[in-house]
């Protein structure tokens, strides 16, 4: 059974966007699969995306993001700020990006808005 609402489900499947929708006690999150990552910035093409969604979303706001594989940048080979510490979630250690939402607008956000958040921090990250 889903927790999503709706349309964040239509805007994920519509998009062709390869997701799973996990339960790990009483945390619900989306793990956005082979997410492209900026072309030549990173150490990998590619990371998983994970988003813990809260409870009362979507009228809650989601809050950080994470990653697996854990990604530097190339440009001095080191993590992104606030990109350097781990969270466990099904059994993984992600890395957590510390980004955080204060203009979330309740019955207007969604998934979408969450995405464009993480393709915006992923751009500016250097």
């Amino acid at each position: 059974m889903s927790f999503l609402p709706p349309e964040d489900l239509e805007y994920l499947q519509a998009r062709g966007t390869s997701f799973e929708e996990l339960t790990e006690g009483n945390a619900n999150a989306v793990i956005i699969r082979g997410w492209l990552l900026p072309d030549g910035m990173y150490d990998a093409e590619r990371a998983d995306v994970l988003i813990l969604i809260p409870n009362g979303y979507p009228d809650v706001r989601p809050d950080m993001f994470h990653l697996i594989p854990w990604v530097k940048l190339r440009t001095g080979n080191k993590y992104p700020n606030a990109a350097d510490q781990p969270v466990i979630f099904n059994g993984q250690n992600w890395q957590r990006w510390s980004r955080h939402c204060d203009d979330w607008r309740p019955g207007i956000d969604g998934i979408w808005t969450m995405l464009k958040r993480v393709e915006h921090a992923l751009l500016v990250a250097a």
